[in-house]
């Protein structure tokens, strides 16, 4: 069913490369009973800026409506405002639920009842376009007693084995599972288990895992201590296990198969300002969106790329513009807040009445530092990035300080760790780095803070049997800023750039490209870990969530390169880490020509 909106006058057709149209409009746009797309790219930005500024009608009148909906509609257009794929989907379109939010976090208790109960939730979240995280931390060992009886527990694996099974069931459009990130903190009996779950391929393939640590156990791996294990049940030691030893598992078990990662609960913590609601113990599928029990999160991003601006030969930051589209995020996000359909009322009470969290994030940096002719792999690259987030953070506090003006603050002020001070924020918190997938196809950039992948290579996409759950159409790129220097530069040859597919999109070895655009256009692969997490961290210094980056490792790399970037990632004070040794699971959506040799 299509939804007839009449077109305004300054409504007018994106310019979009042709994949970035046909992901938006295969993924994004209503369909007829045949499947066929109803909407053209305009029309889908229309549909959702009309949505979002039906919100406006709260605090004004018809006059701030449409100013509002033509701010929306123009940012997306103009490839400024990059809207989540569900969303883009969801809102106002008449055959959707109108749920906005793609993250959720769900508690899991330590009774059967709660344990059941929470997953069917997880399960409407998830037919719903949400995904879900869940720490399960409180559930007591395997072979505990249960009710005095002995070795009956079957413990917080068997649980997550069997959400990973229930809720595989779920298909989400009839194309995909939905994400989940499952956590397990360090000091639990089953912990060495855990770790191990992901061993082989297919196993809880729906499930991201991480294991929750804190500074006191990154301070005994350091010094070689003996780490307790403890039942969460009664607090007793079941266990003593040098921590140097679990965390050489840990990390063992991610150069496998890429889990678990680890997430940093005392660094989390540090940015709860409702601490009295519960702990930040537990994330979204990606691990970018810290929250409560209960508590959803809405995100979208900045495109940053298309805040350059080209003054003669050389590129700038367009620095009004980009504090323009950081007031317009803000907006749109806590307009999205009043919208929303909330499919379980928890989540109303903590979002809408209670702490208004928002993630808006970014896009495109990797092209940014492209256009500056900065090296991602360097210091220079790492400042930048401080400045930049630092300049983001600011204009994101000083929009919803503004929106706090007419709109109020977020209902839970008084309870947060902001009463009492000037901090008078319509939202608990921001800033959000999600990794951006989809979108950044749509976006035609990179994704999130990520270099770029390779500068020609395959993205795998879709899912053709949902039971099956294999990605199947392939979709071939070259990127974008890349090809337009290699035709200034004279460059642009068939010749070339095959070389450079075929060298996994990679200017290194590649003799007919000059020095110093093999300095400046590195790909994910040339880039030392030790730069990504300095890139991450340069950005989670001004995230008040967390942010959600990969640590791509070359398949060659070694165990100790795991080992020591998990460690860097800690001192650096991120809010968690994962890592990826290329070509170590059986499908990857991102694919070089090198990393499919591997897998043959």
């Amino acid at each position: 069913m299509k939804i007839n909106i009449k077109k305004p006058k300054y409504f007018k057709e994106p310019k979009m490369a042709p994949n970035a149209k046909k992901t938006l409009v295969s993924r994004c746009s209503i369909t007829d009973d045949d499947g066929k797309s109803l909407e053209t790219p305009g029309e889908i930005y229309l549909r959702v800026a009309n949505h979002m500024a039906k919100a406006e009608l709260n605090w004004g009148n018809g006059t701030e409506v449409e100013a509002a909906r033509e701010m929306f509609f123009e940012s997306m257009r103009e490839n400024r405002l990059i809207v989540t794929r569900s969303t883009l989907y969801e809102a106002g379109n008449p055959t959707a639920a109108n749920q906005l939010s793609p993250c959720f976090v769900i508690p899991v208790e330590d009774n059967i009842s709660s344990i059941f109960e929470n997953l069917g939730k997880a399960a409407i979240v998830q037919k719903n376009y949400g995904g879900t995280g869940f720490n399960f931390s409180k559930i007591r060992p395997h072979g505990d007693k249960v009710r005095g009886v002995l070795n009956a527990a079957s413990g917080p694996v068997d649980f997550l084995q069997a959400y990973s099974a229930a809720l595989s069931k779920v298909i989400q459009g009839g194309k995909r599972h939905g994400g989940n990130m499952g956590i397990l903190n360090v000091d639990h009996p089953d912990i060495e288990d855990f770790i191990q779950v992901k061993d082989e391929d297919q196993t809880i393939k729906n499930f991201n895992i991480s294991v929750g640590v804190t500074n006191e156990f990154m301070e005994a791996v350091q010094d070689d201590k003996m780490w307790s294990l403890v039942n969460p049940r009664n607090g007793e030691v079941v266990k003593k296990i040098k921590a140097r030893a679990l965390f050489d598992q840990i990390s063992e078990h991610a150069w496998i198969s890429g889990d678990p990662g680890l997430m940093f609960l005392d660094r989390t913590e540090e940015d709860n300002f409702t601490p009295s609601l519960g702990l930040l113990n537990a994330t979204n599928p990606c691990g970018e969106q810290p929250l409560l029990p209960f508590e959803s999160c809405n995100l979208s991003s900045i495109n940053l790329d298309s805040h350059m601006v080209k003054k003669g030969k050389d590129w700038t930051v367009d620095w009004d513009t980009l504090a323009q589209t950081t007031r317009t995020i803000v907006r749109f996000l806590d307009n999205m807040i009043e919208v929303n359909t909330y499919i379980l009322p928890e989540t109303e009470k903590m979002v809408r009445y209670g702490n208004r969290k928002i993630g808006a994030g970014v896009i495109g940096f990797g092209h940014v530092l492209f256009k500056l002719g900065i090296s991602y792999n360097s210091m220079e690259g790492v400042r930048f990035a401080r400045r930049m987030a630092k300049f983001i953070k600011g204009e994101f506090e000083k929009a919803s300080l503004e929106l706090a003006t007419t709109r109020g603050v977020f209902p839970n002020f008084d309870i947060s760790t902001y009463k009492g001070t000037a901090e008078k924020y319509r939202n608990s918190t921001m800033f959000t780095i999600a990794p951006t997938g989809t979108v950044s196809m749509i976006a035609n950039t990179t994704s999130g803070i990520e270099p770029a992948f390779s500068l020609g290579y395959e993205r795998r996409t879709s899912f053709e049997k949902a039971s099956e759950n294999k990605p199947t159409e392939v979709m071939t790129y070259l990127d974008p800023v890349f090809e337009e220097t290699l035709k200034e530069r004279g460059l642009h040859k068939k010749t070339i750039i095959e070389k450079i597919i075929e060298n996994g999109g990679s200017l290194h070895g590649i003799d007919e490209i000059p020095e110093d655009l093999k300095k400046v256009f590195v790909t994910t692969h040339d880039i030392s870990w030790k730069y990504h997490v300095k890139i991450q961290a340069a950005w989670q210094e001004y995230a008040d969530n967390s942010v959600s980056k990969t640590i791509n490792l070359p398949n060659e790399a070694t165990l100790d390169d795991v080992k020591n970037a998990y460690m860097l990632a800690w001192k650096e004070r991120c809010k968690g880490v994962t890592i990826y040794r290329d070509g170590s699971k059986m499908f990857q959506v991102m694919a070089t020509s090198k990393t499919k040799r591997l897998e043959k």
